[in-house]
């Protein structure tokens, strides 16, 4: 498994720190402990896995605040109070040779409704990034189905239309164009880099030992591989995961960890919203206050990291979803997802105004 090794108890937060948050008496006591851990968070120290796992003990609404509050210190010393806006659009849907159980557009269970269409013209799809800019989103993510260019000829048609297109985006709009095609060679690697691409989706989804669990057809170490590609070549990794498939605990520290190691520059994190006629379509919607743990424990684990509010968030959050980006989020997808609609980009931006944070392009670790 991929993972930060534990630190010692010269690297880690201190023998002087409880175990375990859960046993401290009061939620006076709490918060002293949270902002203790948050000020040596603060000043370089990482968290190990048993200190990360310690945090999942937390419960209650009004301790989950609190861990909130301690991730949003961490977001503002480490990150500034820029909001990451990007806007993602499918290129190509449907009839995916992947299962990946959360997905409508896969082949082996597609979702009710879900639509399915070859690749777009660089025309129509120039069109979405236009209108994304317009929306206020800094980057525009083509986002096509199957496993990848990998498994196609290096000079493939449809990759070298991909191409040409990230070209037009980029003479045509101020918009920065990303990608999130699937598997990739070291050789497409850099021809996405050449074309000016400078982000690259590719989510883990889930941890090593969870992902069998909702995919067969890959493997985990696939996508690992397709991330050390991209990053070769110096192409920023945005890789996250999904929340809510019926992982542990154990599974999300894991996923966080593993992205840390893989020093990933952005981390969309999903709650799953589940569609109808996939496996994960019975799946019961994560507890608001649950996402928040998670966002928070993510935030604590990857405190530089942009950390983005990806799919699910309207469904999942409700009235909530200000709370997350009093969690540690600070990054957000605007417009609509890839087979569901999100809310309108102006309720965003009021949202965002609504807590004194402004929308652009945040930091990505090392910079702030």
């Amino acid at each position: 498994m991929v993972q930060a090794p534990l630190s010692n108890s010269s690297q880690g937060l201190g023998r002087s720190l409880p175990d375990n948050p859960a046993t401290l008496p009061n939620e006076s006591s709490l918060a002293l402990w949270l902002d203790r851990l948050s000020d040596r968070i603060i000043a370089g120290k990482r968290l190990t896995r048993a200190e990360a796992l310690a945090l999942t003990q937390i419960e209650g609404q009004d301790n989950i605040l609190l861990l909130c509050a301690a991730a949003d210190r961490v977001r503002q010393e480490c990150c500034g109070n820029v909001v990451d806006l990007c806007s993602i659009g499918n290129v190509k849907s449907g009839s995916c040779s992947e299962n990946c159980g959360f997905c409508a557009q896969s082949a082996h269970h597609p979702g009710k409704d879900s639509p399915i269409y070859g690749l777009k013209s660089t025309e129509e799809i120039l069109a979405q990034a236009k209108a994304a800019a317009a929306a206020g989103a800094k980057r525009f993510c083509l986002v096509s189905q199957g496993r990848g260019p990998k498994y196609s000829s290096p000079k493939s048609p449809e990759f070298e239309r991909i191409l040409e297109t990230v070209r037009q985006i980029i003479d045509q709009t101020d918009i920065k164009p990303c990608c999130a095609l699937g598997e990739v060679t070291p050789e497409q690697a850099q021809a996405l880099k050449e074309a000016g691409v400078t982000r690259y989706n590719h989510n883990l989804e889930a941890s090593e030992d969870f992902f069998p669990s909702i995919v067969s057809t890959h493997q985990w170490r696939d996508r690992v591989e397709t991330i050390q590609n991209l990053k070769s070549v110096g192409i920023q990794a945005c890789t996250g995961g999904i929340l809510g498939m019926g992982e542990s605990w154990e599974h999300r520290v894991d996923l966080a960890l593993s992205l840390r190691e893989l020093e990933v520059e952005s981390v969309p994190l999903n709650l799953l919203n589940p569609r109808e006629g996939t496996p994960l379509g019975e799946r019961p919607r994560l507890d608001p206050y649950e996402a928040l743990k998670a966002i928070a424990i993510f935030r604590l684990i990857l405190p530089e990291q942009i950390i983005r509010y990806a799919g699910g968030r309207e469904t999942v959050m409700g009235e909530l979803q200000a709370l997350g980006l009093q969690a540690g989020i600070n990054a957000m997808l605007i417009g609509h997802y890839l087979t569901t609609l999100g809310q309108p980009p102006e309720a965003d931006h009021q949202m965002l105004a609504s807590l004194g944070l402004e929308g652009g392009e945040a930091p990505i670790p090392g910079q702030h």
